[in-house]
């Protein structure tokens, strides 16, 4: 009997020796198989092998990502210690006790300063519980194909919302049918691609009753027929564009970043163009938090400083096709490579545009969404006609969805 619990002392000291640290970390941010793989191996291998330790990464949506914590908090039984959430959700993670705050921390953290334009999103009451990571923006993407179209006045540096729209619509003429690209199956990024015109025309997005947005919807009315006939299909403006069925769109910075370098040679990356008011664009961050209850906080504390370090959020930022590093000393490692010039165009637009943010002002955003989604199929798409009063009666379905 002695020899038996001498054993299980010995087998129980060796498990407790070999057991490995592990971190478990939620994310809302690089979701796409791409840009999970490269987080896991470029970014967060090394951080393993430096600590000894293990990170089960996991992505989920933001709600997902609040509704465990709260069941973990509830039941005091904590086991995911740091998660990834995007700025709309912040607000509700420090209101319901979710996170620490993270300012006596950082303050040690002297190579590195976060981008003073996401503090009203990661700092609350003058103290900073989310650290910015994958700041976006929008850009525009051009096949080449679409040189031969294009009036030699254009400049595509500085091209106007009046100039792309002229543009695309010589392109569906020429070609016998449209090729530009949006999001057409509902819940997408519809809302963001109207919203970077509504913005250049000074529009108080996502409204549509003010002159601004009147003014960016007359300009989706006059491009009605530069529209892919597929866009209906478009969960995604990427595989369109890389098959090079469309030549022409405005999208997210990563995702125009991941169809740039798939082929540079074959397409022209740009600021998104301009209007009235200047070049708009909607813009976000995500943010690293630490969760109240975590058994790991130094270890999650390493995870962070380490995820934010200015050449770590670059090499990051370059691998998942072209997020904005919201820390500013990142921006001095960019040099003149395919991921670098879709980095750089981005910070022209988070530095010069008129930039809005979804406020978390909304009861439900994927409601709002779906206005978009169907004022754009039924005016557009369908009725082929700019309708004023339409749009009245769709605001008032927005306004119904604020809080």
């Amino acid at each position: 009997m002695k020899k038996i619990l001498v054993t299980l002392l010995i087998v129980s000291l060796m498990i407790i020796g070999f057991s490995v640290e592990t971190l478990v970390v939620s994310s809302r941010l690089w979701t796409p198989p791409t840009e999970k793989e490269f987080i896991i191996n470029e970014i967060i291998k090394p951080f393993e092998d430096m600590y000894g330790v293990k990170v089960k990464f996991q992505t989920m949506d933001d709600q997902s990502i609040l509704d465990q914590i709260d069941v973990q908090r509830k039941t005091n039984n904590v086991t995911t210690d740091v998660i990834i959430l995007y700025a709309s959700n912040m607000p509700k993670a420090v209101d319901r006790d979710y996170v620490y705050d993270l300012t006596p921390f950082i303050k040690k953290w002297n190579d590195r300063t976060f981008s003073k334009g996401f503090d009203s999103m990661t700092v609350f009451n003058g103290h900073r519980y989310f650290l910015p990571v994958g700041a976006d923006v929008y850009l525009t993407l051009i096949n080449k194909k679409a040189l031969k179209y294009k009036p030699e006045y254009i400049d595509v540096e500085n091209i106007t919302w009046e100039q792309l729209a002229e543009w695309a619509n010589l392109v569906a003429r020429a070609e016998g049918e449209g090729k530009f690209a949006v999001t057409g199956v509902p819940m997408k990024s519809l809302i963001y691609q109207i919203g970077a015109i509504a913005l250049s025309y000074g529009a108080d997005w996502p409204n549509l009753d003010t002159p601004g947005s009147m003014a960016a919807w007359y300009l989706l009315y006059k491009m009605k027929d530069a529209f892919s006939p597929a866009i209906k299909t478009y969960d995604d403006t990427r595989p369109p564009m890389k098959r090079e069925e469309t030549w022409m769109t405005v999208a997210h910075s990563a995702r125009v970043g991941e169809v740039f370098k798939s082929n540079p040679t074959q397409f022209i990356v740009a600021p998104v163009p301009k209007g009235p008011a200047g070049r708009g664009s909607v813009a976000g961050t995500s943010g690293f938090a630490i969760v109240k209850g975590t058994k790991h906080f130094d270890l999650a504390l390493k995870f962070l400083e380490y995820m934010t370090r200015p050449d770590v959020m670059l090499k990051a930022s370059k691998g998942t096709g072209g997020f904005i590093p919201p820390v500013d000393e990142a921006i001095e490692y960019l040099g003149n490579n395919p991921e670098d010039l879709i980095i750089k165009n981005a910070v022209k637009v988070l530095n010069e545009g008129v930039l809005a943010y979804i406020e978390p002002i909304w009861k439900d955003w994927g409601q709002v969404k779906l206005v978009y989604d169907d004022l754009f199929k039924k005016m557009i798409l369908e009725d082929k006609k700019f309708e004023p009063d339409l749009m009245e009666i769709y605001q008032f379905k927005i306004d119904a969805m604020r809080k």
